[in-house]
């Protein structure tokens, strides 16, 4: 549509200090070859969609990767490094979970056959070696982890941590990298509240993150911007494909994208719970990855694990010596 976006003018714009663009943008100019990674695995890759098609119209060179739960042992995948599976639309494996196989599928029909590098599941020391065969591979310059939620902005001692431990292992590799860039950005502000994350926690760590110089600004999708479209198109292509595991997080997107509001249920896994869908799931927050990763209170001890057993031992173990900080809800 002639309202649509005109994404090379945006990240070709100059001006970090104008109120028509946003600092992430000045970073997406600099970048020639980009790397979008899920942080923590599953869906979270789509969540990077809008973004990936955005920066492609803008005439840059895009990869995609993302964190595993797929059974990668018994797929045809090729690992051209430890840890890396490269997942083409010929790759064959269990097709019941394999998001990463439909993703590629998916862009193969739409004429643009690239692959999705599936991650091993593991800790900060294989995952930094797996971003860096990626980035040295495909000469990237920014590297950019997608958070389908926002549980990726705990810190540690909140009540409810969400699902932590594949984006705390994601984050600490990426701060592990020399080289490209490293940015954060989160799709979904709400939808991580069953799973225990309260959002004026999350609002408290973007202020920090504000005064620390680390936050690069937040933009909503609209219905009407054809990136929208195809990642709405791509999201029922994989939930079609993988009917038994409809991605809980971009169908909540996608509702309020939509206009729906409240206890709106946009797939079956969700009946039985009350859902809060509203229009802050639309928009994308960006930030330093390298300010993300200081937040993190055990990041030290984070940087050293080598499997996921080990990044949910130090969290289970700050866990068991900082008790939480008390329950806190948005006063509104």
């Amino acid at each position: 549509p002639a309202f649509a976006p005109n994404y090379a003018r945006i990240f070709a714009h100059t001006q970090s200090d104008s109120m028509l663009t946003l600092p992430l943008f000045d970073h997406m100019r600099r970048a020639n070859s980009i790397l979008l990674v899920g942080a923590g695995g599953g869906f979270d890759i789509v969540a990077g969609l809008p973004l990936y098609f955005a920066l492609q119209n803008a005439g840059k060179q895009v990869h995609l990767a993302n964190l595993s739960f797929s059974d990668l042992a018994s797929s045809s995948a090729r690992w051209p490094a430890p840890g890396v599976a490269e997942v083409t639309a010929a790759t064959s494996g269990d097709e019941r979970y394999f998001p990463e196989l439909h993703l590629a599928r998916w862009l193969h029909l739409q004429g643009e056959p690239a692959p999705v590098y599936a991650l091993e599941k593991g800790g900060a020391l294989p995952l930094r070696d797996a971003y860096d065969y990626l980035a040295r591979s495909l000469d990237i310059d920014l590297i950019v982890l997608v958070d389908g939620g926002t549980d990726s902005l705990m810190r540690g001692d909140e009540p409810g941590l969400g699902t932590p431990v594949e984006d705390m292992a994601s984050i600490a590799a990426a701060d592990l990298l020399d080289g490209p860039e490293t940015l954060l950005i989160c799709l979904g502000f709400g939808v991580d509240r069953f799973h225990g994350v309260r959002h004026a926690y999350v609002l408290e760590g973007i202020a920090e993150l504000i005064r620390a110089d680390g936050f690069l600004g937040a933009w909503t999708l609209t219905k009407e911007m054809p990136e929208v479209g195809r990642y709405r198109d791509a999201v029922e292509y994989l939930n079609r494909s993988m009917s038994g595991y409809p991605g809980i997080v971009s169908a909540s997107i996608l509702a309020a994208i939509a206009g729906e509001f409240g206890d709106h249920h946009a797939t079956t896994r969700t009946h039985g719970t009350e859902q809060f869908i509203n229009s802050l799931m639309s928009l994308y927050w960006c930030f330093r990855l390298p300010a993300v990763a200081r937040r993190i209170l055990f990041i030290d001890e984070l940087r050293r694990t080598t499997t996921a057993t080990d990044v949910e031992r130090v969290i289970e173990i700050f866990r068991e010596g900082n008790p939480p900080r008390p329950d806190r809800i948005i006063p509104l």
